[in-house]
């Protein structure tokens, strides 16, 4: 896995302040860690990557994938996606599962991401602004519900996997509008 944190981005690492959690295996046969996003994952198309994992923490009861522009021009980043309450049985999301709003997965609860969709947003900066990186992580959970307004914010998710979290991936990938 390489680091998605790099000079070449100007956002801050959205997860430094939050605490170390263990990792685990996260692969997807549509994103190349670390490399540029192919057109089909970026806006207007949005097509979700397929993302899969193993080897989750001993204790997770739930999942939660997320993505996240830590490098919008804004003061807070920009949520492209954000679904928690995924069983722990899950291991794979299927390519375009972000199409739905329960990812084809009774029980999930997508929220509104900050393009106003409570489905996945794909890659969008603003051109000419600079390059942006796109983390995909899945979050592994240590209650099989997390109690959170299905009208709250990805950043309420976030507060929340704060507490609730056992273990995290990430894989990322950059896209830039010329």
């Amino acid at each position: 896995m390489t680091s998605y944190n790099d000079s070449r981005f100007p956002g801050p690492d959205p997860y430094a302040p939050l605490r170390d959690l263990p990792s685990f295996a996260l692969s997807s046969s549509d994103l190349v860690d670390g490399d540029e996003i192919a057109e089909r994952f970026r806006a207007p198309e949005s097509v979700s990557p397929q993302l899969e994992w193993s080897n989750l923490p001993e204790g997770t009861k739930s999942l939660a994938v997320t993505c996240f522009d830590p490098d919008a021009p804004t003061a807070a980043g920009f949520w492209h996606w954000a679904a928690f309450n995924i069983p722990a049985d899950v291991a794979e999301l299927p390519t375009n599962a972000g199409a739905a709003e329960d990812l084809g997965i009774e029980g999930v609860i997508s929220l509104r991401n900050d393009s106003g969709k409570r489905t996945y947003h794909g890659p969008q900066p603003p051109a000419g602004h600079a390059p942006h990186r796109y983390l995909y992580a899945v979050h592994a959970v240590d209650t099989e519900k997390l109690d959170i307004d299905p009208d709250a914010t990805p950043t309420v998710l976030g507060f929340n996997l704060h507490f609730h979290a056992i273990g995290r991936a990430i894989l990322w990938g950059w896209y830039e509008e010329k």
